[in-house]
């Protein structure tokens, strides 16, 4: 299928880590030029390589260094990248903290306001940069990256269950803003997807982390995800197929939040 993303500029957010990176490469296969906004330069710059490298890949990519709790990095980044790019067409919401963890009484309240900042505020900071831009050309296509933990708690990840939470709402709030002017905007919830992880056997994620092969036990589908089991649904809906899918919570999660045994 022709997802109709030749011409499209894409941004992602957090484009250097594991879920970014891989959405940056699918994106560049579907034909979109792709921007890598990290705060991590080398990092998007090694990605941005990676997309260029790609037989696979149609559309070309660059690597931007952006700090998105900054707005006075943020907007003129964003304003210099719609001069450069003709717009940005695809906002994808990736950048965030997972590694916060400590119950209620024992938790850091700089991690507490670390998280709120990048995973919850950053999210708005760019979406608002990016969002004009849209509205007055008549599309866009903004995909946020939520987790399980926002649409159910997570025990002991009170920060990072609070903040994806919190892009749930988000998300739902610019699906009604943009409905008229063009703009989707859907939330995916994913479980835990790391490739390196879903390799393990039971035995070796057991050794691992105990808690990790527990989730896998409990997944109906009986093992734990890869990023490019998110990817290609990011690809979906950032899409001109796509135009009649807004303001959805997209779990995937092999079955987890079926809360089945």
């Amino acid at each position: 299928m022709d997802f109709g993303l030749d011409d499209r500029t894409a941004l992602v957010t957090g484009g250097a880590g594991r879920l970014g990176s891989e959405d940056c490469k699918h994106l560049a296969r579907e034909g979109a030029d792709v921007v890598v906004l990290d705060v991590d330069l080398d990092g998007a710059e090694r990605v941005a390589d990676e997309v260029a490298d790609d037989p696979e890949a149609s559309g070309d990519a660059m690597a931007v260094e952006c700090d998105l709790t900054d707005r006075d990095d943020v907007y003129p980044t964003i304003e210099a990248l719609e001069e450069e790019t003709g717009g940005i067409d695809v906002l994808v919401n990736n950048a965030g903290f997972v590694d916060a963890v400590g119950r209620m009484e024992d938790f850091d309240d700089e991690l507490w306001d670390r998280d709120v900042e990048l995973n919850l505020t950053g999210a708005y900071n760019v979406t608002r940069a990016v969002y004009p831009g849209m509205k007055e050309r008549g599309w866009g296509r903004i995909v946020t990256m939520a987790s399980i933990a926002g649409a159910y708690g997570s025990f002991a990840q009170i920060s990072y269950s609070t903040t994806k939470s919190g892009l749930i709402g988000f998300g739902k709030t610019l699906a009604l803003e943009g409905a008229k002017h063009g703009i989707t905007s859907n939330v995916l919830t994913p479980s835990i997807v790391v490739e390196d992880m879903a390799k393990l056997s039971p035995e070796e994620l057991e050794a691992f982390n105990p808690q990790f092969e527990r989730i896998r036990q409990a997944t109906p589908m009986k093992e734990l995800g890869r990023e490019d089991d998110v990817a290609p649904l990011v690809c979906y809906l950032s899409s001109e197929q796509s135009r009649y899918v807004t303001g959805q919570v997209v779990g995937v999660t092999g079955g987890a939040d079926l809360l089945s045994t």
